[in-house]
């Protein structure tokens, strides 16, 4: 092999090849000469639009330069106008930047002018208000100004200049309040001495009255030596000195005589408020310094001609008094100990008694203690709610054991208790009730000890106070001894042993509320039967709670039963009954009667309320296990075996295990199902259709509803079992008797619905 043009040159057939590749030539020509003359009309119509072309665009372009020409012209007078447009806006934006910066130290100039002016006229503490402002709001943003340096500069002189006039005035401040407050002290230990005077005379008998006299000289003797002690304490020589020199000038004609009376909201600073106290604090209270105030101000107006007048310290007497009252309010809000609201009532009495001996008017302090009142009795009842949770949770709730003589006598001091037959018995011995009785009463008399703290010195009547105590135990007995007891009741794990004991303690409770009526009329010396004394209920809370309890005991009995009967296991397909009663229900008759054993104590009625209660739960309980969705079929035998165990029912109601039942009264609860049962076993249905309707029937008490879905369990079961039963006479001719049963029970139902 090699190259193909070298094999044609050195063999024989070039000419041949020369051939093919002439006639090679002349196949292209002819295809590319057919090409040119299929696209040359196409060529000529092209280049004739092209020639029409370039005379237009030969016009477009003459007038593009005319336009590019005229935009020359044009734009060279908006180029020089927006030459002169920038300049202008350059100038503009210089102008803004001037102003804003004037504006930004324009404050800082007329703050420091404001703080030259201030400590010129010496008003240092606005002059501090405005020092601090100007230092760190408005002097750190122009600080990079020369000016500013020199007001830095000159910022730590003032401050010196006004600590050194503020710490004069301090001096000054704080002289005049410790006087005021000796004297207000001085006034508050005179007015309590004369409060413990008024205390101590309390129960004694009334003195003569040449005696009285003698006292109420006495009074006035001290109190004249108070005011005395006052004037000594506090140096009223500079007021003088200023009243006299005013009254030169004024004399001389000098200055005009002032005609307005002084506003007490100039002075509204002066006077010694602090509502941002603690709550907790003594600070709050209206102490020495507001009552060293005012009697400094009486002082002054006594002993004065035209410098106060008394509408100045009225009117200043009704601002601070408004202010008191306000910050009182307020504090006492937060106060969540009776301590503390007690002695803030004693502060807020003496300090009314004090200034009332000055004539200033203080009945709206008194109004307020009354408001205060409210508050006090709130803050008691959540006290004696964790104390009665205490003894509630405390407790074993077990009569109390008693084992000598003190023992019973220190128990019976402690709660008004009495039974003969009890003090006969030997030692040792028990109490009826567990220990939350005699604690519980206890703590309902010191409730009522503390309610008649506060309204000592409040210038109440006996009437009043009466009132007010009763009011108040009342709240304790309905809403939160009420509350606790129905709580402890409530509870998941209480039994019923406790519940028993619960209902013996609210007995005894309740026959104390005539102790307690005995034991506040003691106190107020105010009789039961006076007009519009206020009962109390104690013995509706205690019924309320027994009845709870009881209520409690009749579901946990309920309980108890419905626990037993899921215990059941009968064989509803049973062909023969048991020779004895099911074990779940002998232990449930057990249960029963260890438990109505315990009821010993109770009221009768309850106990017999309670065994009425468990019998008829049990009754109705086992007519619903026949009668259940889940029981589908059912034997003879089984309807023996079932009613073996009413029968054990029958017994124990017969038995007698709460005494006070007549006759056969606790039987009855089984009476629906004795007679449903009987009716089946005795298969009396003529009797029970011939009957039915009548007052006299044997079965008045078996529904035919109840009936008819007990037969057609039973035919169910007589169908299943017996499939070859329609062979044999005396098989169909029961299968017959049932379904004649069954259309007349459904004919006695469809009758009783229409």
């Amino acid at each position: 092999s090699g190259c193909p043009c070298r094999s044609v040159y050195d063999g024989e057939e070039h000419e041949r090849f020369m051939e093919k590749l002439e006639a090679r030539i002349r196949n292209h020509d002819r295809e590319i000469e057919k090409m040119c003359n299929f696209h040359y009309q196409g060529f000529v119509d092209s280049i004739t639009e092209l020639l029409k072309v370039r005379g237009e665009a030969q016009k477009l372009k003459n007038q593009v330069t005319d336009t590019n020409r005229k935009l020359q012209n044009e734009g060279k007078e908006v180029s020089d106008g927006s030459s002169l447009g920038i300049a202008c806006r350059l100038q503009q934006r210089n102008i803004s930047a001037t102003v804003d910066k004037l504006t930004l130290c324009l404050p800082v100039l007329e703050m420091y002018s404001k703080l030259r002016e201030q400590m010129k006229s010496k008003r240092h503490y606005p002059a501090l208000k405005t020092l601090e402002h100007l230092e760190h709001t408005f002097l750190p943003q122009v600080s990079h100004y020369r000016f500013c340096k020199v007001m830095v500069d000159n910022i730590p002189r003032l401050r010196k200049e006004r600590d050194r006039n503020e710490r004069r005035k301090e001096r000054k401040a704080r002289r005049d309040r410790n006087e005021r407050r000796k004297a207000g002290e001085t006034e508050m230990k005179g007015g309590e001495q004369e409060r413990q005077m008024k205390g101590g005379k309390k129960g004694q008998e009334r003195e003569t009255e040449m005696k009285g006299e003698k006292q109420e000289r006495q009074k006035g003797k001290e109190r004249q030596k108070r005011k005395q002690e006052t004037q000594d304490l506090v140096d009223f020589s500079p007021v003088y000195r200023c009243l006299h020199i005013y009254s030169v000038l004024v004399s001389v004609g000098m200055i005009p005589k002032l005609r307005d009376t002084p506003n007490p909201l100039h002075f509204a600073p002066s006077l010694p408020l602090s509502p941002n106290s603690s709550p907790h604090s003594t600070a709050v209270l209206p102490g020495s310094n507001i009552r060293g105030f005012f009697v400094v101000e009486d002082h002054i107006l006594h002993t004065t001609q035209g410098l106060v007048n008394r509408a100045y310290i009225d009117e200043l007497w009704e601002m601070a008094l408004s202010k008191t009252i306000a910050a009182l309010r307020t504090h006492s809000s937060y106060c969540s100990d009776p301590s503390l609201v007690l002695d803030l009532k004693n502060l807020i009495v003496l300090f009314a008694d004090t200034l009332q001996g000055y004539g200033f008017p203080v009945n709206q302090l008194f109004d307020m203690l009354l408001e205060i009142q409210d508050q006090y009795s709130e803050t008691l009842l959540k006290k004696w709610a964790g104390v009665f949770r205490n003894i509630l949770d405390s407790d074993n709730y077990s009569p109390i054991p008693v084992s000598n003589d003190d023992v019973y006598r220190k128990i019976v001091g402690q709660f008004p208790f009495q039974d003969a037959e009890l003090e006969k018995q030997p030692f040792p011995k028990k109490f009826p009730f567990s220990e939350f009785v005699p604690k519980v009463y206890g703590q309902i008399k010191e409730f009522i000890y503390a309610c008649l703290k506060f309204s000592e010195d409040l210038h109440l009547s006996s009437t009043e106070v009466d009132d007010m105590i009763r009011k108040s135990t009342n709240l304790l007995l309905t809403r939160t001894l009420s509350n606790c007891l129905q709580n402890v009741i409530k509870r998941k794990n209480v039994g019923l042993t406790e519940l028993v004991q619960i209902i013996i303690n609210t007995t005894h409770l309740e026959k104390s509320c005539k102790f307690l009526e005995e034991f506040i009329t003691n106190i107020t010396n105010v009789l039961p039967e006076t007009v519009h004394t206020t009962k109390l209920y104690g013995t509706t809370t205690f019924k309320d709670a027994r009845h709870a309890a009881e209520e409690e005991i009749y579901t946990n009995l309920n309980q108890k039963i419905d626990q037993f009967l899921q215990l059941a296991d009968y064989d509803w397909m049973a062909p023969e009954p048991g020779s004895r009663a099911s074990e779940y229900l002998v232990d449930l008759i057990g249960f029963l009667r260890s438990t109505f054993a315990v009821f010993t104590h109770l009221p009768g009625k309850v106990a017999q309320t309670a065994c009425m209660s468990a019998c008829k739960h049990l009754s109705t309980s086992l007519l619903q296990l026949l009668l259940e969705a889940e029981v589908r079929q059912l034997t003879l035998g089984a309807l023996h075996q079932f009613n073996l165990d009413v029968e054990e029912c029958e017994q124990f109601a017969r038995s007698g295990p709460v005494p006070g039942f007549q006759g056969d009264t606790l039987q009855l609860a089984f009476i629906d199902l004795r007679q449903l049962l009987d009716l089946f076993i005795q298969w009396d249905w003529s009797t029970y259709l011939a009957d039915y309707g009548q007052p006299t029937c044997k079965y008045l008490r078996v529904n035919p509803t109840t009936a008819l879905i007990l037969l057609e369990k039973m035919r169910d079961t007589s169908r299943k079992n017996n499939v070859f039963a329609q062979f044999r006479k005396n098989e169909r001719d029961k299968q017959k008797l049932i379904d004649t049963v069954a259309k007349q029970l459904r004919g006695l139902i469809n009758s009783h619905h229409s």
